[in-house]
């Protein structure tokens, strides 16, 4: 499957325990997503367009208005990659 560069670093962080928070406006439309790794710092990749083509390919998900999580699908389709610091 063909994931870029930019998902593919968002996934890989939300593998780790990150999560990705929405802030919305009054319409409920998202104006801003935000991808925090399970460290605290966010993840400049995280772009609205990553976060529509990761929730359209249902690689992430949010449960009772909670943040997004990854899937099982977003698990298989993340490639390993060496975490460097």
């Amino acid at each position: 499957m063909n994931i870029s560069k930019n998902e593919q670093r968002v996934l890989h962080a939300l593998a780790q325990g990150g999560l990705i928070k929405v802030i919305k406006d009054d319409k409920n439309h998202i104006l801003e997503a935000d991808c925090i790794t399970r460290d605290g710092w966010f993840l400049t990749d995280c772009t609205i367009e990553v976060f529509k083509k990761l929730r359209k390919r249902r690689f992430i998900r949010s449960r009772g208005g909670a943040p997004y999580r990854i899937t099982r699908e977003g698990l298989l389709a993340v490639r390993a990659e060496l975490f460097q610091r």
